[in-house]
Protein backbone atom coordinates (compact mmCIF):
# COMPACT_ATOMS: atom_id res chain seq x y z
CA UNK A 1 0.00 0.00 0.00
CA UNK A 2 1.37 3.65 -0.78
CA UNK A 3 0.58 6.91 0.61
CA UNK A 4 1.37 10.33 0.22
CA UNK A 5 2.26 11.97 3.71
CA UNK A 6 4.03 16.12 3.57
CA UNK A 7 7.70 16.46 5.32
CA UNK A 8 5.69 18.14 8.20
CA UNK A 9 3.55 15.48 8.52
CA UNK A 10 6.26 12.88 8.36
CA UNK A 11 8.02 14.88 11.43
CA UNK A 12 5.56 14.57 13.88
CA UNK A 13 4.66 11.17 12.82
CA UNK A 14 7.99 9.11 11.78
CA UNK A 15 7.66 6.42 14.35
CA UNK A 16 4.94 5.46 12.73
CA UNK A 17 5.50 6.28 9.31
CA UNK A 18 8.70 3.77 9.79
CA UNK A 19 6.24 1.14 11.27
CA UNK A 20 4.23 1.06 8.48
CA UNK A 21 7.14 0.65 5.76
CA UNK A 22 8.70 -1.85 7.96
CA UNK A 23 5.42 -4.02 7.60
CA UNK A 24 5.46 -3.44 3.86
CA UNK A 25 3.89 -0.02 2.45
CA UNK A 26 5.55 2.54 0.43
CA UNK A 27 5.18 6.32 1.93
CA UNK A 28 5.96 9.11 -0.68
CA UNK A 29 6.98 12.61 1.09
CA UNK A 30 5.12 15.53 -0.06
CA UNK A 31 6.25 18.86 -0.22
CA UNK A 32 3.66 21.63 -1.28
CA UNK A 33 2.01 18.77 -2.59
CA UNK A 34 4.62 17.20 -4.74
CA UNK A 35 6.26 13.96 -3.92
CA UNK A 36 10.00 14.63 -3.68
CA UNK A 37 11.28 11.24 -2.06
CA UNK A 38 9.98 7.85 -1.32
CA UNK A 39 10.36 5.90 2.45
CA UNK A 40 10.45 1.79 1.89
CA UNK A 41 11.30 -0.64 3.61
CA UNK A 42 15.52 -1.87 3.96
CA UNK A 43 14.35 -5.42 2.55
CA UNK A 44 12.35 -4.00 -0.84
CA UNK A 45 15.42 -1.35 -1.12
CA UNK A 46 17.67 -4.11 -1.36
CA UNK A 47 15.60 -6.18 -3.65
CA UNK A 48 15.89 -2.69 -5.82
CA UNK A 49 19.25 -2.36 -5.57
CA UNK A 50 21.22 -5.42 -5.81
CA UNK A 51 22.09 -6.87 -8.72
CA UNK A 52 21.83 -4.18 -10.85
CA UNK A 53 23.91 -3.86 -13.79
CA UNK A 54 24.39 -1.35 -16.38
CA UNK A 55 23.38 -1.15 -19.93
CA UNK A 56 26.66 -2.51 -21.07
CA UNK A 57 27.28 -5.20 -18.63
CA UNK A 58 23.91 -6.62 -19.32
CA UNK A 59 24.34 -6.68 -22.87
CA UNK A 60 27.97 -8.47 -22.94
CA UNK A 61 26.20 -11.02 -20.59
CA UNK A 62 23.62 -11.80 -23.27
CA UNK A 63 26.37 -12.01 -25.54
CA UNK A 64 28.43 -14.18 -23.01
CA UNK A 65 24.53 -16.61 -22.62
CA UNK A 66 23.10 -16.15 -26.42
CA UNK A 67 24.58 -16.83 -29.49
CA UNK A 68 22.31 -14.84 -32.30
CA UNK A 69 21.64 -18.39 -34.26
CA UNK A 70 19.79 -19.82 -31.28
CA UNK A 71 17.87 -16.50 -31.40
CA UNK A 72 15.37 -17.65 -33.90
CA UNK A 73 15.29 -21.02 -35.90
CA UNK A 74 15.05 -19.43 -38.95
CA UNK A 75 17.50 -16.48 -39.46
CA UNK A 76 15.90 -15.01 -43.11
CA UNK A 77 13.35 -13.37 -40.84
CA UNK A 78 15.46 -10.44 -40.35
CA UNK A 79 16.44 -10.08 -44.03
CA UNK A 80 13.11 -7.86 -45.04
CA UNK A 81 13.75 -5.89 -41.69
CA UNK A 82 15.99 -3.35 -42.98
CA UNK A 83 13.93 -0.21 -45.14
CA UNK A 84 16.73 -0.36 -48.26
CA UNK A 85 15.33 2.47 -49.85
CA UNK A 86 17.63 5.43 -50.65
CA UNK A 87 15.28 7.84 -47.93
CA UNK A 88 15.01 11.53 -48.81
CA UNK A 89 14.97 12.84 -51.85
CA UNK A 90 16.95 16.04 -52.20
CA UNK A 91 16.75 18.36 -54.69
CA UNK A 92 19.54 20.67 -55.42
CA UNK A 93 18.56 23.86 -56.82
CA UNK A 94 20.39 26.34 -57.90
Amino acid sequence: MESRVSISKAKDNLPAIIHAVEEGSTVQLTRHGKAVAVLLSLERYRHLSVGQRDYWQALMAFRQNCAPADLVEDSAVFMEVRDRSRGRNFEISG
